[in-house]
């Protein structure tokens, strides 16, 4: 079957044989390219596997489902709570330490399936794995009706913190760089000039110059959450100090019902399925692959998320 794997850090379409073992035999329809998938192929971290965590596709038994990447022992105080990422014997992420769905077909434990909303297009339903990172994120952060909030960061996962607040009933304004993320921002109701100071400021981006945004856009006493995964060593204590305001981190998402941002995730796809024309501003079939990469990179150039149409 067809596949994409990192060789030499570049994306590569090889043919591999179909998956086997254990698990649910899952025809993939749609994968989507994460930010940190560039990150992980630009520095090698990938191995000899198949990547991309962001997939929906169909079960044998005519299902249409998403993929929770991230598994964990299913035994532990973590995983009894959903809190996969925390396992006390270690997380495993397919995509990222073992084979994922940039593929025609992907095995998957039956426990990792998420069942779509009846009418939600399965072609947009790689979506619903960012939309469940910015669904934990304002978990984590306490998020309330009530709240003055501000996304630092338009790139898919800022944006979908935006489509989420937005399913929520909770305004908010966006901090975005290029003219495309301001348009897909305000297709997504967001407030495109601010100003003053914030009750919670949500990182979408994790560099030292977004987290230095954050501590002086929050309030004091305020609540800075962590969505963007940073790469950088960055000391902000005297300023978060000075302010008695809260940096709370976030990573992956809840995998226990009735909290599964999953089933969150994709009921908000469901009903804002506006969202797929906001984010997705690219698609191309596996064999497009090299300039799939290449386009998702440029982010100046217009890119917000890039997805492959596999079936």
């Amino acid at each position: 079957m067809k596949a994409i794997k990192a060789v030499d850090r570049k994306p590569e379409l090889v043919n591999v044989p179909e998956p086997g073992g254990d698990g649910v035999r899952v025809k993939v329809v749609s994968s989507s390219i994460c930010g940190s998938d560039l990150l992980m192929m630009a520095s090698g971290a990938f191995g000899d596997h198949v990547i991309g965590h962001e997939f929906s596709g169909v079960t044998g038994d005519g299902r249409a489902v998403a993929i929770e990447p991230i598994t964990g022992c299913g035994h532990c105080a973590s995983c009894d709570e959903g809190n996969r990422v925390h396992c006390d014997a270690g997380i495993y992420v397919m995509g990222v330490l073992g084979d994922g769905g940039m593929a025609e077909y992907a095995t998957v434990p039956a426990a990792n399936l998420v069942e779509l909303p009846t009418g939600l297009d399965i072609h947009i339903a790689s979506l619903v794995e960012p939309l469940a990172v910015a669904v934990h994120g304002l978990d984590r952060a306490r998020v309330r009706e009530g709240d003055r909030i501000l996304v630092i960061g338009a790139g898919p996962i800022g944006l979908a913190t935006g489509a989420a607040l937005r399913h929520r009933g909770i305004a908010y304004d966006i901090a975005a760089r290029h003219d495309h993320q301001r348009i897909a921002a305000d297709q997504l109701g967001a407030g495109l000039n601010p100003n003053g100071h914030y009750d919670v400021v949500i990182d979408a981006v994790g560099s030292s110059e977004s987290l230095l945004q954050s501590a002086q856009m929050v309030k004091p006493l305020g609540r800075v959450g962590l969505l963007g995964v940073s790469w950088e060593a960055v000391d902000l204590q005297p300023q978060f100090t000075a302010k008695e305001a809260e940096l709370i981190p976030s990573l992956g998402y809840n995998c226990k019902s009735p909290q599964r941002n999953f089933e969150e995730a994709g009921a908000i796809l469901h009903r804002h399925p506006s969202i797929a024309d906001a984010l997705v501003t690219h698609r191309f079939p596996l064999d497009g692959v090299t300039e799939a990469f290449a386009t998702a990179a440029d982010r100046a150039a217009g890119a917000i998320k890039v997805v492959f149409d596999v079936a």
